[in-house]
């Protein structure tokens, strides 16, 4: 009688890289948080881009400066010097002021308030405090920090893919090809590589002009270098390998060798440059936007947001700074412990 003896590995159906990498990723607790806070972010991202979140970021609700609800008796504390001296204005004695007849436009003065009910507009009320305070216009914070993440983080993932894009392509033809081709390649990639990387930025940036299109192009033809050195590597590693002899032996294409049977065995890679690359362009986009070289003055961004804050904390007004720096720090924390989570999850040699 002849017997069967099927084990476990042999009923188990083998798994791809991506099923074992998510296998990984769901076993490390950290990156595991830190993916479902980035899809938060994304979540938060779609919602302003259909005008479901924040879309009224713009509009005046609270009175100028309005401070936190949560903090408003420190807020009020700190606030009030500043406040009383400018009510006050060093004046040592009370105000005078001219009669109507003394007075050169005391005439045309009364004329406009006598017919100033025709022209008298609907009051509104409003807010004296919000929960995270309100900015020299009256505008909420909250939506304001939220319309700024959406716009941010549009301009880091775009120019990311954007970047990946060109860094990938040129990458694959001077790997593959080699010789002439990697010659010249390497020559364009040493020039960009010369220049640092912020001057760069702004001269690109100072020709090109403000703009939410104009910054993910000057982000990402100035950020692609990375990508371009990791994947020329990779390819150079790839093209002598068995299967794309294989794929040379059965009348494959050059570009069909690279693009179908290179590039998905380094695709686990670009996804971790993509990551690396994200958190870098957000914050190349905060300081270009501080600097006055990022989005238009319609628009709002963490950077713009930011480069209101050197004026108000020397007024006292803390609060939008402090919404910014929660926004950012979680994000940028959140991607970096992804990107190392994905690099372990994903690499091929981790059992």
């Amino acid at each position: 009688m002849t017997m069967t003896n099927n084990s476990p590995a042999e009923l188990t159906p083998p798994r791809s890289l991506w099923s074992l990498g998510w296998q990984r990723l769901k076993r490390d607790r950290v990156g595991f948080v830190s993916l479902w806070i980035v899809v938060a972010f994304l979540v938060v991202i779609a919602l302003c881009w259909t005008r479901l979140l924040a879309s009224n970021w713009g509009e005046e609700v609270a009175v100028p400066y309005a401070p936190p609800t949560w903090a408003k008796g420190e807020a009020t504390a700190a606030t009030n010097g500043a406040t009383d001296a400018n009510v006050l204005g060093g004046a040592n004695g009370p105000i005078i002021t001219l009669t109507p007849e003394e007075d050169p436009i005391g005439k045309d003065i009364e004329a406009a308030r006598a017919d100033a009910g025709k022209y008298q507009l609907k009051a509104t009320v409003k807010a004296d405090a919000l929960f995270m305070g309100a900015d020299v216009r009256g505008r909420s914070v909250v939506n304001k920090v939220l319309a700024g993440t959406s716009t941010s983080m549009l301009v880091g993932i775009f120019g990311a893919l954007l970047s990946v894009l060109i860094g990938t392509c040129l990458g694959a033809f001077a790997g593959y090809f080699g010789r002439a081709v990697d010659d010249f390649l390497m020559w364009f990639y040493s020039v960009f590589t010369s220049v640092p990387d912020m001057l760069l930025l702004l001269a690109f940036a100072a020709v090109c002009g403000r703009g939410f299109l104009t910054l993910i192009m000057v982000l990402s033809f100035t950020s692609w270098t990375a990508t371009f050195r990791l994947v020329r590597a990779e390819f150079m590693k790839h093209r002598s390998r068995e299967y794309v002899q294989a794929a040379d032996a059965i009348g494959a294409s050059h570009l069909r060798r690279m693009f179908v049977h290179i590039l998905p065995n380094i695709s686990h890679l670009l996804l971790v440059q993509f990551s690396l690359l994200l958190v870098s362009l957000i914050k190349y986009e905060v300081i270009l936007s501080f600097l006055g070289f990022g989005v238009s003055v319609r628009q709002v961004s963490w950077g713009s947001i930011l480069g209101e804050v050197p004026a108000e904390l020397m007024q006292g007004y803390w609060w939008q700074l402090l919404a910014v720096v929660i926004m950012m720090s979680l994000l940028v924390t959140a991607v970096s412990l992804l990107t190392d989570a994905l690099r372990d999850a994903l690499d091929p040699k981790v059992k």
